[in-house]
């Protein structure tokens, strides 16, 4: 029987084959002005002839985009030059081999690549790689590839898991990119925490059902287990360290749209939550198995959690029924109250193609942008606009991989109504693969 193709080296996800640069490339409409600055955006792609065994294990490649003065004056793609690019395989205790593939950030003066088992690379803004970078060395564990840069104090959250004691290990870097503050997270288990959340007073844990287990042999090594309980854990981000952990109903996160306290002093927890049927159904997609859908998402929908640290009580409420991934807010605004978030909605539930989608968790209201047949946007990152005075008063950027004319565009969308025809288009010069994560990154910072 003829194996299937891997459904993650085909379609919007077929890897690139080389790396190039591009100058002076062509704009359709006006980029706003105070667009000065690189938008970055991360993926897999494996090199020619290597066929990994999980869609998260492919050589990371950086996609590049300087906009300047109303232009956009270069495009470039490069792979993150790490040990694992070479061939050295991951083994789970050299934490420089890294496929450096999930995301890209700006702190601390560095442009660091992230894979949540390994430790950052630093690249340079030209994306030429730099090398392992470990804090000066105050760093000797993994770094999750979602750490949340505080708008307020300018400190970046982060930590490493492991399946094996300690599970969990919390860190703060200061704006500067010195790491202040490193301690074991006491109550947590060997659970699959891609991605976590803070409040301006709180550090949030996910627990999920989703666990380490030797008996996956899909290059990762975890697995739903339906008598691992969803917990979620609480932890001031000043004075004793203590977590509350919450015991929810059964779900699994991959990524948090954001967490707040609201007025009553709880904790609210917001993100598209997996049940094991929508999970199991993306795994295959994630592994190539036999049976698997025709999207990376099969039903991961947004829903919301309310953690009250005063009683103990948990609530939880669905969001929407739209298949969605990879949100995203006015950054400006993580730990704090928010009323929009972005996200991809995946075909499945009523939409025939792949959308871009704005939340009103105010409302209720959603309002989707179709990008048309055979077209895939990437994740919408937020950038405000200049004197802006509303929460979604900027721009969406998203990059949109086209099969048929075998082409993208970085797309510049008005973030206050995401359906009008987009602000500016820029032509990039190749099909850029459908990725995973990226950031807006200003000129000044």
């Amino acid at each position: 029987m003829t194996e299937l193709p891997k459904p993650y080296l085909t379609g919007h996800f077929t890897p690139v084959t080389d790396e190039i640069t591009a100058r002076e490339l062509t704009v359709h409409g006006t980029l706003p002005p105070e667009l000065n600055g690189r938008y970055f955006r991360n993926g897999h792609n494996p090199k020619p002839g290597i066929t990994p065994s999980h869609w998260f294990r492919g050589e990371g490649m950086i996609h590049g985009v300087r906009l300047s003065g109303g232009r956009a004056e270069w495009y470039r793609n490069r792979w993150v030059r790490t040990p694992f690019l070479d061939g050295v395989p991951f083994t789970g205790t050299e934490l420089e081999v890294s496929a450096a593939a999930t995301n890209i950030i700006f702190h601390g003066g560095r442009y660091l690549a992230l894979q949540e088992a390994n430790l950052p690379w630093e690249v340079t803004a030209d994306l030429d790689t730099v090398g392992v970078y470990d804090f000066g060395g105050k760093l000797t564990s993994a770094m999750t590839a979602h750490p949340k840069e505080d708008p307020v104090t300018g400190e970046l959250h982060f930590y490493s898991y492991s399946p094996f004691p300690p599970y969990l290990t919390y860190h703060v870097a200061s704006a500067s990119g010195e790491i202040v503050r490193s301690e074991v997270v006491d109550g947590s288990g060997p659970s699959l925490m891609h991605d976590f959340a803070i409040t301006r007073e709180h550090v949030v844990f996910l627990n999920s059902p989703v666990v380490f287990d030797h008996a996956e042999h899909s290059g990762i090594p975890y697995r739903w287990h339906d008598d691992v309980p969803f917990r979620i854990g609480v932890m001031p981000r000043t004075g004793p360290s203590r977590v509350t952990w919450f015991e929810v109903e059964q779900a699994a996160l991959l990524h948090v749209t954001n967490a707040y306290v609201d007025r009553h002093g709880r904790v609210v927890v917001e993100g598209p939550r997996y049940d094991r049927s929508s999970w199991e159904s993306s795994w295959k997609w994630w592994i190539g198995a036999p049976g698997y859908g025709v999207s990376p998402d099969a039903g991961s929908t947004l829903h919301r959690w309310i953690l009250d640290p005063a009683t103990g009580k948990a609530t939880d409420e669905p969001l929407d029924d739209l298949a969605t991934e990879f949100p995203s807010i006015n950054d400006d605004l993580t730990g704090a109250t928010n009323r929009y978030s972005y996200a991809v909605a995946f075909p499945g539930a009523g939409l025939s193609g792949y959308h871009t989608i704005k939340f009103d968790t105010a409302t209720g209201r959603r309002q989707l942008l179709s990008h048309g047949e055979h077209r895939m946007p990437g994740e919408a990152v937020f950038v405000p606009a200049e004197g802006a005075t509303g929460e979604d008063d900027g721009y969406l950027l998203t990059i949109v991989s086209d099969l048929h004319a075998d082409a993208s565009q970085l797309l510049v969308l008005d973030a206050t109504d995401i359906a009008r025809d987009p602000i500016a288009i820029v032509e990039l010069p190749r099909r850029v693969p459908a990725g995973i994560h990226g950031h807006w990154i200003e000129d000044n910072k």
